[in-house]
């Protein structure tokens, strides 16, 4: 397995867990026998985990490093249909590892960069989830008991790479961010 652990990075060289290992063996399996080879050559992850979605079904997330993430898209829909393969029946979704910085306490001359706050970080957190498609509007309704739900509606042009996904969207963003999200594709009028 120590091909495997070349493809984990993990912070504070923590040991990667055994699912870790596995994820990390695919993109060693797939970088030694695909056409993905100098591509993936560099690259690495920092972690994966497994999300429950509605109806027994399940969904991978990779962590990767942020400074990665533009190599990582070159190649977005390739890996992640290989990896698709390798773990048949889960929908795989690759995030970028990004810091969420508290805010400053008062009479700090310090400034945090707009990027390390919470919400920039679930919005980009969210761009990342739905990746191959892009996002083209949002809508927040808010209920009279106070909850809150949001529609986030998807570039109809990938709607045959991504609606099978869309439960497993909601399901991850759910799971990093806490807020309930509705993927939907805008109505066109024909």
């Amino acid at each position: 397995m120590y091909t495997s652990r070349k493809k984990i990075h993990k912070d504070k060289d923590a040991e990667p867990t055994e699912f870790e290992e596995s994820v990390g063996q695919a993109i060693f399996d797939l970088e030694t026998n695909s056409d993905l080879k100098s591509e993936l050559k560099d690259l690495y992850i920092n972690s994966a985990v497994q999300v429950d979605v509605a109806g027994n079904r399940k969904a991978v997330v990779i962590h990767i490093p942020y400074r990665l993430r533009k190599a990582y898209r070159k190649i977005h829909v390739r890996i992640v249909r290989e990896l698709e393969k390798k773990f048949s029946g889960k929908d795989v979704v690759l995030i970028a590892t990004r810091r969420i910085v508290r805010p400053p306490k008062k009479g700090s001359a310090a400034q945090r960069p707009r990027t390390r706050t919470l919400t920039a970080v679930h919005e980009a957190m969210l761009e990342d989830v739905v990746l191959p498609a892009e996002i083209v509007g949002k809508r927040t309704r808010y209920r009279l008991d106070g909850s809150k739900i949001m529609k986030v509606f998807l570039d109809p042009k990938e709607r045959n790479n991504t609606e099978y996904k869309l439960e497993s969207f909601s399901a991850v963003y759910r799971k990093l961010s806490g807020k309930d999200v509705v993927f939907e594709y805008p109505i066109t009028d024909a």
